[in-house]
């Protein structure tokens, strides 16, 4: 997959640019309803001998829009990169976007990237909108195509007679819902990061564990405890994770720690990457009593997340 980064005007040539079928969108989360318009745009582009494309867009439009200085995803950008490449997609445009794009007509909007990237046909779902305020949609495109591209609308994907969108899954996922969040993204939710070097509490007692670092723009489930996958090093472990704020032993801390026990596994990780599959929401954050309470917890823990995956 050829990934290209484009800031308003792009510098590509149109008559470079092999005859294309993109897909457009913000494309958070790449869930069923995502999957569709991508997949359409896929399948037009092997009818047609064409190359396949996606057009999405960093960062969030409300970083811009609204001034949100920080907005967390649930495929940052590199996730998102790497499900494109999953799916069979043969380019990649990843749109800047900033204050002077948001502020393009749609028709410029079109002209340049949509027209000047040699994309003949163009899929989108249902509620995509484009240009300065969202005046471009997929009822009135038609007004600004120059008879250059065709166009698919993709309607609405639900699932249990509700739409399946980014923000239900958000929702979903805030709650510890990751059994449906996972069912709505097809494949389970996903955290990624770098282990580094923790208070070493998890040895102390039995149960040593791999802090994560991630994407500061990560969204973050719900704090508790889960039944999660580890890969690492192409291989696949069970394990149990926390997210909170370890509040038996550190009562005031307000920022929240990843860590995860990986079953059956001892060896060194600091400084590795591991990529965390959730699973399960097991149970609240818990401050206990004493040191012994907490053991005896997490002992009923991995007994329960061993059943869960039937280990």
């Amino acid at each position: 997959m050829n990934i290209y980064e484009l800031s308003f005007p792009h510098s590509l040539i149109k008559d470079d640019i092999p005859d294309t079928v993109s897909a457009i969108g913000f494309f958070d989360g790449i869930h069923r309803g995502h999957q569709k318009v991508i997949n359409e745009a896929i399948r037009r582009a092997e009818e047609n001998n064409m190359e396949s494309a996606v057009i999405t867009f960093h960062p969030h439009p409300l970083v811009v829009l609204k001034g949100e200085h920080h907005v967390n995803y649930i495929t940052p950008l590199k996730e998102k990169i790497e499900i494109m490449k999953g799916l069979g997609v043969d380019r990649l445009y990843i749109i800047d976007f900033n204050k002077e794009f948001s502020k393009l007509s749609p028709q410029e909007f079109v002209d340049q990237f949509i027209i000047g990237l040699n994309i003949k046909h163009l899929v989108a779902g249902f509620d995509y909108t484009f240009g300065h305020k969202g005046k471009g949609n997929m009822e009135n495109i038609s007004e600004y195509t120059r008879d250059k591209f065709s166009y698919t609308t993709v309607e609405k994907v639900s699932l249990d007679h509700e739409k399946v969108s980014s923000t239900r899954i958000r929702k979903l996922l805030r709650e510890g819902n990751i059994e449906e969040a996972n069912e709505l993204l097809t494949r389970p939710f996903k955290l990624r990061g770098i282990v580094i070097r923790g208070d070493q509490r998890g040895r102390e007692i039995g149960f040593p564990t791999a802090n994560l670092q991630v994407d500061k723009q990560a969204l973050l489930p719900k704090p508790g405890i889960y039944a999660v996958k580890v890969l690492y090093n192409n291989e696949t472990y069970f394990g149990m994770a926390s997210i909170g704020t370890n509040p038996t032993f550190t009562a005031e801390r307000e920022d929240l720690s990843i860590e995860v026990n990986i079953l059956d596994y001892n060896n060194n990780l600091y400084g590795q990457e591991l990529t965390v599959e959730w699973y399960k929401y097991m149970r609240e954050e818990e401050k206990f009593d004493s040191v012994e309470t907490l053991i005896e917890q997490i002992k009923l823990d991995e007994v329960n997340i061993r059943r869960f995956f039937s280990i």
